[in-house]
């Protein structure tokens, strides 16, 4: 998926697959619930629930098509909020 992402969500999926956010013993994890709204044309914000043993955890995601018409993501979060980072602007 990283070849497909624009901006600082290139830099988050980076960092979320180094630290394997989704990995638990035994059980895999399980995409429960997806869905998607539209804020403008060529632009998707998107959920999904995903479940591993009696974990959940909430995963959204932004994309946007670019001129050449193909789909990028441009924001990605995992869990809650965003940690203060004291780098960030």
């Amino acid at each position: 998926m990283l070849r497909h992402t624009a901006g600082r969500a290139y830099d988050e999926l980076v960092r979320l697959a180094e630290r394997g956010p989704l990995r638990t013993r035994g059980a895999r994890p399980v995409v429960r619930d997806i869905g998607w709204f539209e804020p403008r044309e060529g632009a998707l914000e998107v959920f999904a629930r995903i479940g591993a043993g009696d974990r959940l955890r909430a995963m959204a995601f932004r994309l946007e098509q670019g001129r050449d018409l193909r789909w990028r993501c441009t924001a990605v979060e995992l869990g809650g909020p965003r940690a203060h980072r004291p780098d960030a602007r």
